[in-house]
């Protein structure tokens, strides 16, 4: 995905003075997944571009659903890339060490098309399918393996196992593919500011095999991405940035 495969800096309002360093929090005290709707400012190639919200939602049983939506208010280009929202369903298993996904779907929107891409984990059958508007390579039944998780958990997932300089390992199956994703934590922590926020928030970074990049700061007790930004080799390209999130029902 590059969804947020989504996913989901640079000149920035004049911040309040930095809050004094905290320790990032160990995964061992990490919290359990509670609800929460977080509001990001939504940005494209270093211009402001619109909003985002990622929302996280009890469903019936041991169910949770995650969404992202990011809506382009300003650009013609930046409207096309960015009118997108993602879902996924799942369960949370092995007492929160497991985030396995049953349902993603794709939403983009412009103003002269549209695409939906819904996709299926079947764990019985240890596969994943993608229906809707997936190019014909990728309609092809895709094998599961246990660990396996969408774009969206994986965000949830480095929240919870960040900790200074170590690299993460993720397999994303997603869009009808799916990939090795490594993710290497910063030593140290670092002053992110949004607005008149500023969080001491963990650099977690993804470098893709064709010079995409992808970055993802998590700041201590902050249930959501601080910041999420992606790059390509023509320089940055979506960049989310926290600037609100409140527990919800």
């Amino acid at each position: 995905m590059n969804a947020v495969s989504l996913i989901a800096a640079l000149l920035l309002s004049p911040a309040l003075p930095p809050l004094p360093a905290l320790p990032p929090l160990p995964p061992a005290q990490a919290e359990t997944l509670e609800p929460f709707v977080a509001t990001y400012d939504a940005w494209y190639q270093g211009k402001p571009a619109g909003d985002a919200t990622m929302r996280l939602a009890r469903r019936d049983g041991p169910q949770w659903q995650l969404d992202l939506d990011i809506r382009g208010r300003r650009g013609l280009v930046g409207i096309a890339r960015l009118n997108v929202g993602q879902s996924t369903v799942f369960n949370v298993e092995a007492a929160g060490d497991r985030y396995r996904p049953l349902s993603q779907s794709t939403v983009r929107k412009a103003l002269f098309f549209g695409r939906k891409i819904t996709g299926t984990y079947d764990w019985e059958a240890d596969v994943a399918q993608w229906t809707g508007d997936v190019s014909k390579r990728r309609r092809d039944p895709v094998a599961l393996r246990e660990g396996d998780m969408s774009a969206l958990l994986i965000n949830l997932a480095i929240i919870r196992d960040a900790e200074p300089g170590k690299t993460l390992q993720y397999r994303f199956v997603d869009n009808g593919r799916a990939r090795d994703h490594v993710y290497q934590v910063a030593e140290e922590p670092e002053i992110i500011e949004v607005g008149e926020l500023s969080y001491n928030a963990l650099r977690v970074s993804r470098v893709e095999d064709d010079d995409d990049e992808t970055i993802v700061w998590v700041a201590r007790g902050v249930p959501t991405p601080v910041r999420i930004l992606q790059r390509d080799e023509d320089g940055d390209g979506v960049d989310l940035r926290l600037i609100e999130y409140q527990g919800a029902e």
